[in-house]
């Protein structure tokens, strides 16, 4: 079993099942995005190559590239919404490079798309938070028990200094607990 080293280890299906956790969430909100901007393919391709990875293909420099596109596009996107949709794609996309680092900012690789995705929701019901609460707890009940196992194995999420980062730690305790 392919392994990538650091301060622990991670399996390919470890990397695979937080991909795919991760694709789940930017697939989500992938519409808001292209509403947006509906002649803009980047997050889309971002999304697919995290697929691509989650399904078994070898991690390979399309999800570097595709990742890298897809926050472009947030950059260069309307409104809020827009953005965190399509940085959900780049997220998705890079995950198959998670880092093995005992670093609290690499779980946001793991948790920022959800807690994106949830503050999109947020967005789009006018800012109700219950939205996004809701939101967060489907994607706890909707962590894999390896998807846990992994996020265990670094250490809690920073403070929160705004909304996202809020939701993430948020996600965070609760699938710590």
């Amino acid at each position: 079993m392919d392994t990538v080293s650091g301060d622990f280890e991670l399996t390919m299906d470890e990397l695979r099942a937080v991909a795919r956790y991760v694709a789940q969430s930017a697939e989500e909100v992938l519409p808001v995005f292209e509403v947006a901007r509906p002649d803009d393919p980047r997050p889309r391709a971002a999304v697919a190559a995290a697929w691509e990875f989650a399904d078994g293909a070898r991690r390979t420099r399309l999800q570097r590239v595709t990742s890298l596109d897809a926050h472009r596009a947030a950059k260069e996107a309307p409104t809020e919404a827009a953005r965190l949709a399509a940085r959900c794609a780049g997220d998705a996309a890079s995950a198959a490079y998670l880092h093995p680092l005992a670093d609290a900012r690499q779980v946001g690789h793991i948790l920022r798309a959800a807690a994106s995705a949830a503050r999109v929701a947020e967005l789009e019901a006018g800012g109700d938070p219950g939205v996004a609460d809701r939101a967060i707890e489907r994607a706890r009940q909707r962590a894999a028990p390896v998807l846990v196992d992994v996020l265990r194995r670094y250490p809690p999420a920073a403070t929160a200094r705004n909304r996202v980062a809020e939701l993430m730690s948020t996600l965070d305790s609760s699938l710590r607990a």
